[in-house]
């Protein structure tokens, strides 16, 4: 009860909400104004290219010029959004505010020219340039600009979709695989709610989707069937993801390895575009397609109606798409995956029995879900585009998919929180990049792969005979080890070597920042900040995590590793950032794995430097050691 009565603490959470929606508002307003120019532009690029049909041959030269913009002044700029969620990760040089224009220029002649792309991209990145460019602006902390970067990626993909909470969610869903980051939850609300109200103020008109499919017993009535049917189709959709995603990859880099200038990949990919519309012989894979002027062309929107998608649409789609981003011409991948779920979902529908319209919906969403590993943001999509009486349709047709993806997907950057599978090889935060080479980098031995029950036979002999090969591999390597020591250095990460005022607690630099540059600068071993989640400090009141809101009171722990006489040196150099904090020192132990023959080679007393122990436990192996002169 007296924390429920705690007035000072709500007040200080309404204070927070105020402080960060008034903070984000401006870049809700910029985001949807820029994603506004932008459909507006786009159309009427669009709409050039269906009246002037020649445009396509240009796209070689449109391509060249988009590489040349890029190669000449858009540097960094080029990781589009995986250097958005890097710089959410891990802040290092910033996004640049060169690439909105860029971003916006490149997409809108991808478009001009026929290239195969969409517009999830360019809002995206527009929105994060321009959240970055105004946290720079005002001077904001960089660990308050990540915030910042997230609700200009709400802002973007809300006002440009027309779908504001999902936007919000993605922002939140989208950095780590398995994990939803509700730290930002106000701020990315707000930007949302407001980029779309921005955009839709500048008469921006979103297209409308319908799904007639009848509901007569209620919204919580279920026809198992058409629910396994969903379920099955959500299968289909994680696997055309996956080959989506794979295939991108997998492009992207046989360009960069065939084609070393890169202002030429996109003439390449140009010409390989046009190629693949003369085989096909239709148009209907260019552009967004969205919808189309043409009569009888495969559409999103035809897509709802019975017979408007033929058998392999989604297929030409998936490959034309590929051939357009993985060769570097710009946009998004977004609006390609709707073309290619709905396209998908339609086809499904028609052989499992089961209403078009429904079953292109949900491939509409379910495939991006799984391509972009953001299935809840994918479900409230769905909602806000369709209506909420297919809602749990919609979930187990987004949740299966993005389960049956396996870890791919269109961002490299996004971390892995909870593997989709069991692995021991499994690493906490680790990239999608990092662990899509770990795993195509992984050759399972036959045994590894029959799995520890199925490895025995009759004989033995070749199982034995390959365990006692395992075994001497890993007794080839020893462990040496050398005493070193640790500091621990507690304090409340709200704690700021300077914080004055409003603007001094969002512009002030963290302490703990200022205590690892200094370990960094005075050559220090190691020194790491991590974040506590329940507990208390030096006889405070217990702590904890809070879900939805950061809980500025937690305490942050900053460890520094290296020799005794070094960190005592460290603190009495710097008693003016350490002085009235709780430090404990502790003994440790620093071990190196290396190979066993050298580690005995080095323990010989041959190879013993005079003066030196020869304890083997006490030395590092040979390789590192200088005689003394």
């Amino acid at each position: 009860m007296r924390h429920f009565l705690n007035l000072r603490l709500h007040a200080s959470s309404v204070m927070q909400v105020l402080r960060w929606t008034f903070l984000v508002a401006p870049i809700g307003v910029l985001a949807g104004s820029a994603s506004a120019l932008f459909l507006w532009a786009l159309h009427g690029v669009t709409d050039l290219r269906f009246r002037y049909e020649w445009l396509l041959h240009l796209l070689p030269l449109g391509g060249l010029a988009v590489g040349l913009l890029y190669h000449w002044i858009g540097k960094t700029a080029e990781g589009g959004n995986n250097l958005l969620v890097d710089e959410i990760h891990e802040p290092g040089g910033g996004v640049p505010a060169r690439m909105a224009p860029l971003v916006l220029i490149g997409t809108l002649m991808t478009h001009l020219f026929g290239g195969s792309a969409g517009r999830e991209g360019t809002a995206l990145q527009m929105g994060g340039s321009l959240a970055s460019a105004w946290g720079r602006f005002f001077r904001i902390a960089p660990e308050n600009r990540r915030v910042l970067l997230l609700a200009g990626i709400a802002a973007g993909f809300g006002s440009v979709f027309g779908t504001p909470l999902a936007g919000a969610i993605f922002a939140m869903e989208v950095l780590v695989i398995g994990r939803v980051q509700y730290d930002a939850l106000i701020p990315v609300l707000a930007a949302g709610v407001i980029g779309d109200m921005t955009c839709s103020a500048w008469g921006i008109k979103h297209t409308i989707y319908h799904i007639r499919l009848e509901r007569p017993h209620g919204l919580l009535h279920l026809e198992g069937a058409l629910l396994m049917k969903a379920a099955a189709a959500g299968i289909l959709f994680g696997l055309a993801s996956t080959l989506f995603a794979e295939l991108t990859h997998s492009l992207q880099k046989g360009f960069k390895r065939w084609i070393r200038i890169s202002y030429l990949r996109p003439v390449v990919g140009g010409i390989l575009v046009i190629g693949l519309t003369w085989i096909v012989g239709t148009r209907d894979y260019l552009g967004l397609g969205v919808d189309s002027p043409l009569p009888h062309a495969v559409t999103i929107l035809s897509s709802f109606t019975e017979g408007g998608a033929h058998p392999l649409s989604w297929w030409w789609k998936i490959l034309f798409t590929a051939v357009t981003i993985s060769s570097g011409f710009k946009g998004g991948e977004v609006t390609p995956l709707f073309f290619i779920g709905a396209t998908l979902g339609s086809v499904v529908g028609g052989l499992l029995g089961a209403p078009i319209d429904l079953f292109a919906g949900l491939g509409f969403i379910a495939v991006f879900a799984a391509a972009a590993n953001t299935p809840l943001a994918c479900t409230v999509m769905g909602v806000e585009l369709f209506g909420g009486e297919h809602a749990i349709y919609f979930g187990v047709a987004c949740f299966v998919a993005y389960h049956c993806s396996g870890h791919s997907g269109i961002y490299l950057s996004q971390r892995l929180g909870v593997p989709k599978r069991q692995s021991s090889a499994f690493v906490p935060d680790a990239s999608l990049r990092e662990v899509r080479d770990s795993d195509s980098g992984t050759s399972l031995t036959p045994w590894e792969w029959l799995g520890p029950e199925r490895t025995k036979s009759n004989s033995g002999a070749p199982f034995d005979e390959a365990a006692r090969q395992l075994q001497d591999s890993i007794m080839k390597h020893e462990i040496s080890s050398r005493e070193m020591g640790k500091i621990r250095i507690y304090l409340t990460p709200r704690e700021r070597t300077e914080a004055v005022g409003f603007w001094g607690s969002l512009n002030a630099k963290p302490l703990y920042r200022a205590i690892i540059n200094a370990a960094k600068k005075d050559g220090l071993r190691n020194a790491a900040a991590f974040m506590s989640h329940y507990g208390f400090s030096d006889h405070g009141k217990v702590r904890a995590h809070d879900p939805e809101m950061s809980n500025p009171n937690l305490t942050l722990c900053v460890e520094i590793i290296d020799q005794k006489d070094k960190l005592e040196e460290f603190c009495r150099k710097h008693g003016d950032l350490l002085k009235g904090k709780t430090i404990v020192y502790k003994h440790v132990e620093h071990w190196e794995i290396g190979p066993k023959a050298l580690i005995e080679q080095d323990a010989s007393p041959n190879t013993l430097v005079d003066g030196e122990s020869d304890k083997l436990l006490d030395r590092k192996p040979r390789q590192d050691s200088k005689p003394k002169t």
